[in-house]
C-alpha cells in the first residue's frame, strides 16, 4: 500500500464525490472533514453509501477503463480483446493473448479501484461505534462493511495474489511502507469477515433498498470463495474458529437454497432484461443506473452507468436497437461452438446477422458480441452521454450458480439442483457427475465473468489447454489468423502482474509476481 493510494483513498473518502441515494441529506462538500464527519447516523449512512459506491467503480482516474467483467472475459476463452483497432484495445489485448507487461493500465486500474474501497470500508469499521447511532444499525453496517472488504479482497487475490492485506486505516508515514501477505492469510480473511457478516446481514430488505447486501449474498461469496482458494492451493479456508472446507461451504449453500426464497427466472433469455433487475434469482446485484445523468469523460467514476456493457456492445449506427457501443471482449468461435443449439445461446450471444444499421467492424471480429452485457435499447440512459449511463445492473450472484456450486461440493441433492438448472431451459436430465455439473456451469454462466476463474481452480494443464487458442477460425472473423492465436503463459498461473507503479513506490518492499 503506497502513499499515492492511501492519499487519493483519503481524498476520496472525505469528499464522497460519488454517492448518489436521493435518502441522504449531504452537508456542502467543501464544509466536510473528517473531523467534523463521523458524528451521527446519516453521517453513517453517507459514508456506507461511499464503501457501496467503490463496488461500481470500473475504471481508476486518468488510468483506464477496467470493468471486471469484461477483463476476465477476455481473459477467459469466452471472449478475445477486441475494440476499434490493436491501438484501442492495446492494454486489453495484452492481458488476452496473456502478454501482459507490469504497466499495463488495466491492471493497475483493478488494484487502485479495490484498495479504494478497501480503505473505505477499513474506515468506516474504525469510525462506527462512536457514531451516535443504534446497537442494531452499527451491527448492520459492521456487517455491510465486512461484506463488501471481503469482496474487495476476492477480486485482489484471485488476480494478484500476493497482496497487502490492510485491515485497518493506515495511520502515518511510518506505516506507508507495507509488505505482501500470503494468500492463506488473505483468504482466511476474506473467509473470516464473510462468516461474521452472515450471523448480522439482514435475510430481506425492503425494495427500496435494492441493492443492500443480505446473509444470503455473503454465503453465496463465500462458497465462490472456498471453491476458488480449495481448487488452486488445495486447502480449507480458516474464518477464525470455523474451518471453511467442502461440508462448510455446501452447509452455508443448503442454507442459502432452503430458506432464501430463491427460485429460478422461468425465461432464461429474460434474465439480463430491466423487468429482471433484483428478481427472483438475483442473490447478489450491483446497481447501474442513469441517475444522475453524466457527461464527464474526466472522471467516469461519477457515473452511475454500466460500462462493461458499453465496452461490449458491437459497433453499430443508424439502429433502433443497439448504439454506437465500442466492440471489445468478441465473442469467440470456440464458445460458439461450445454453446451449439444449446436453448442458452440466444440470451448469451448476438449474432452480427442479427443486427440492424451499420455494423463497423472492430479488431478482432468474430460477427458475435455478448448479450447479457450489451448496448442495447433497453438499456440506453435516459440522459446524459450516452456511453456512461447503460442501465444494466451486474449480476454478481445468481440462483443457477449457486445451484450449481452446492451440486459440485456433493450435496445429496446434487442430481435435483443440476435438473432444475436444465428444466428451467428445456432439456433433459444428465448425471450429476463433475464433469457434466462444470459443463453446465459455463452453459449457464458464460460471459458472466465466471469462466476465467473456473478454469483456473481447475489446474494448470487444464488452463493451457483451455486458454490456449489456435486454428479455431469462424466465418465472420476479419483479419489474419495470427490475430486470433492465444497462448495461455503458465509460468504467471494465471495471475497478473503487481503493477510496477506500485512496487516502485513500494521502495523494493514488494516482490513481483512468478512469469513477469
Amino acid at each position: 500500500m503506497n502513499k499515492y493510494i492511501i492519499l487519493s483513498s483519503i481524498i476520496l473518502c472525505i469528499l464522497l464525490m460519488s454517492c448518489k441515494e436521493d435518502f441522504l441529506d449531504r452537508q456542502p462538500l467543501d464544509q466536510i472533514a473528517s473531523s467534523n464527519f463521523y458524528k451521527t447516523e446519516d453521517d453513517a449512512k453517507e459514508a456506507l453509501v461511499a464503501v457501496y459506491d467503490a463496488l461500481q467503480y470500473q475504471s481508476s482516474p486518468g488510468i483506464s477503463w477496467a470493468p471486471f467483467l469484461t477483463v476476465s472475459d477476455m481473459l477467459s476463452d469466452d471472449a478475445f480483446a477486441g475494440g476499434g483497432d490493436a491501438n484501442d484495445g492495446l492494454d486489453e489485448n495484452e492481458l488476452n493473448l496473456f502478454r501482459i507487461p507490469t504497466n499495463n493500465k488495466l491492471v493497475h486500474a483493478i488494484w487502485l479501484k479495490n484498495y479504494v474501497g478497501i480503505y473505505r470500508a477499513n474506515l468506516l469499521l474504525e469510525k462506527i461505534e462512536d457514531i451516535e447511532a443504534s446497537d442494531e444499525f452499527k451491527t448492520r453496517v459492521i456487517a455491510e462493511c465486512k461484506f463488501m472488504r471481503a469482496y474487495f479482497y476476492t477480486e485482489l487475490v484471485r488476480f494478484f495474489e500476493n497482496i497487502p492485506l490492510l485491515t485497518k486505516t493506515i495511520g502515518g508515514p511510518s506505516e506507508y511502507s507495507q509488505t505482501q501477505n500470503t494468500a492463506k492469510e488473505v483468504y482466511d480473511q476474506i473467509g473470516l469477515d464473510l462468516v461474521e457478516a452472515i450471523e448480522d446481514l439482514p435475510t430481506s430488505i425492503p425494495a427500496a433498498e435494492n441493492g443492500r447486501i443480505t446473509k444470503w449474498a455473503a454465503e453465496g461469496l463465500l462458497a465462490r470463495v472456498f471453491l476458488f482458494y480449495n481448487g488452486v492451493y488445495g486447502a480449507d479456508i480458516q474464518a477464525g474458529s470455523i474451518t471453511v472446507n467442502r461440508a462448510k461451504a455446501l452447509e452455508y449453500l443448503e442454507d442459502l437454497i432452503n430458506n432464501g426464497g430463491f427460485v429460478l427466472h422461468p425465461e432464461y433469455n429474460e434474465l439480463f432484461k430491466l423487468k429482471t433487475e433484483f428478481g427472483t434469482e438475483s442473490v447478489f446485484e450491483i446497481s447501474h443506473g442513469d441517475s444522475p445523468a453524466w457527461w464527464d469523460w474526466q472522471y467516469l467514476r461519477g457515473s452511475e452507468g454500466n460500462l462493461a456493457a458499453q465496452m461490449q456492445g458491437p459497433r453499430v449506427t443508424g439502429s433502433d436497437h443497439f448504439n454506437r457501443g465500442w466492440s471489445f471482449a468478441p465473442v469467440t468461435e470456440k464458445l460458439k461452438q461450445f454453446m451449439g443449439n444449446d436453448p442458452r445461446v440466444e440470451g448469451t450471444i448476438i449474432k452480427q446477422e442479427d443486427l440492424d444499421g451499420n455494423l463497423i467492424k472492430g479488431y478482432q471480429h468474430t460477427g458475435y458480441f455478448s448479450a447479457k452485457y450489451t448496448s442495447d435499447s433497453e438499456h440506453w440512459g435516459s440522459d446524459g452521454q450516452f456511453e456512461h449511463n447503460r442501465t444494466c445492473n451486474y449480476r454478481v450472484i445468481r440462483f443457477a450458480d449457486v445451484l450449481l456450486m452446492a451440486a459440485e461440493l456433493g450435496s445429496p441433492s446434487a442430481q435435483d439442483y443440476l435438473d432444475e438448472v436444465r428444466a428451467r431451459v428445456g432439456l433433459a436430465s444428465v448425471p450429476a457427475s463433475i464433469e457434466n455439473i462444470l459443463k453446465e456451469r459455463r452453459l449457464e454462466l458464460s460471459l458472466e465473468g465466471i469462466r476465467y476463474f473456473d478454469i483456473l481452480r481447475q489446474g494448470l494443464s487444464y488452463a493451457n489447454e483451455q486458454l490456449t487458442i489456435t486454428g479455431n477460425r469462424g466465418p465472420n472473423y476479419e483479419g489474419d489468423q495470427l490475430l486470433f492465436e492465444v497462448e495461455f503463459n503458465s509460468a504467471t498461473k494465471g495471475f497478473l502482474p503487481i503493477p510496477q507503479q506500485e512496487i516502485d513506490l513500494s521502495g523494493g518492499t514488494f516482490s513481483q509476481n512468478a512469469g513477469y
